[in-house]
Protein backbone atom coordinates (compact mmCIF):
# COMPACT_ATOMS: atom_id res chain seq x y z
CA UNK A 1 0.00 0.00 0.00
CA UNK A 2 1.39 3.36 -1.01
CA UNK A 3 1.42 6.39 1.27
CA UNK A 4 1.63 8.69 -1.74
CA UNK A 5 -1.65 9.93 -3.18
CA UNK A 6 -2.83 8.25 -6.37
CA UNK A 7 -4.91 10.09 -8.92
CA UNK A 8 -8.10 8.40 -10.07
CA UNK A 9 -10.94 9.61 -12.25
CA UNK A 10 -14.50 10.07 -11.04
CA UNK A 11 -17.61 11.17 -12.87
CA UNK A 12 -19.69 13.70 -10.96
CA UNK A 13 -23.07 14.39 -12.57
CA UNK A 14 -21.69 13.68 -16.05
CA UNK A 15 -18.47 15.66 -15.50
CA UNK A 16 -15.13 13.83 -15.34
CA UNK A 17 -12.70 14.93 -12.67
CA UNK A 18 -9.65 13.44 -11.01
CA UNK A 19 -9.00 13.11 -7.31
CA UNK A 20 -5.74 12.22 -5.59
CA UNK A 21 -6.05 10.13 -2.42
CA UNK A 22 -3.79 7.72 -0.59
CA UNK A 23 -4.51 4.00 -1.10
CA UNK A 24 -5.95 3.62 2.41
CA UNK A 25 -8.51 6.38 1.75
CA UNK A 26 -9.45 4.94 -1.67
CA UNK A 27 -9.94 1.50 -0.14
CA UNK A 28 -12.10 2.77 2.70
CA UNK A 29 -14.07 5.11 0.42
CA UNK A 30 -14.87 2.15 -1.85
CA UNK A 31 -15.83 0.02 1.16
CA UNK A 32 -18.20 2.71 2.45
CA UNK A 33 -19.85 3.05 -0.96
CA UNK A 34 -20.23 -0.74 -1.18
CA UNK A 35 -21.67 -0.94 2.34
CA UNK A 36 -24.24 1.70 1.35
CA UNK A 37 -24.89 -0.17 -1.91
CA UNK A 38 -24.06 2.99 -3.87
CA UNK A 39 -21.79 3.67 -6.82
CA UNK A 40 -18.65 5.49 -5.72
CA UNK A 41 -19.37 8.27 -8.25
CA UNK A 42 -22.77 8.96 -6.65
CA UNK A 43 -21.25 9.15 -3.19
CA UNK A 44 -18.48 11.44 -4.47
CA UNK A 45 -21.07 13.68 -6.16
CA UNK A 46 -22.99 13.97 -2.88
CA UNK A 47 -19.81 14.91 -1.01
CA UNK A 48 -18.91 17.38 -3.77
CA UNK A 49 -22.32 19.05 -3.60
CA UNK A 50 -22.06 19.56 0.15
CA UNK A 51 -18.45 20.66 0.48
CA UNK A 52 -18.63 24.38 -0.32
CA UNK A 53 -15.95 26.33 -2.15
CA UNK A 54 -13.34 26.51 0.62
CA UNK A 55 -12.56 22.79 0.66
CA UNK A 56 -11.12 20.66 -2.13
CA UNK A 57 -12.85 17.44 -3.14
CA UNK A 58 -9.97 15.21 -2.02
CA UNK A 59 -9.99 16.82 1.44
CA UNK A 60 -13.77 16.54 1.62
CA UNK A 61 -13.56 12.81 0.82
CA UNK A 62 -10.86 12.28 3.44
CA UNK A 63 -12.98 14.06 6.06
CA UNK A 64 -16.03 12.01 5.04
CA UNK A 65 -14.08 8.76 5.39
CA UNK A 66 -12.72 9.87 8.77
CA UNK A 67 -16.23 10.76 10.01
CA UNK A 68 -17.58 7.38 8.86
CA UNK A 69 -14.77 5.54 10.64
CA UNK A 70 -15.26 7.58 13.81
CA UNK A 71 -19.01 6.87 13.75
CA UNK A 72 -18.30 3.17 13.32
CA UNK A 73 -15.89 3.18 16.26
CA UNK A 74 -18.34 5.11 18.45
CA UNK A 75 -21.04 2.52 17.72
CA UNK A 76 -18.76 -0.37 18.71
CA UNK A 77 -19.34 -1.45 22.34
Amino acid sequence: MSARPKKRSLTLKGHRTSVSLEDAFWAEFRAIAAAQNRPINDLAAEIDAGRGTDLGLASAIRLFVLAELQARLAATP
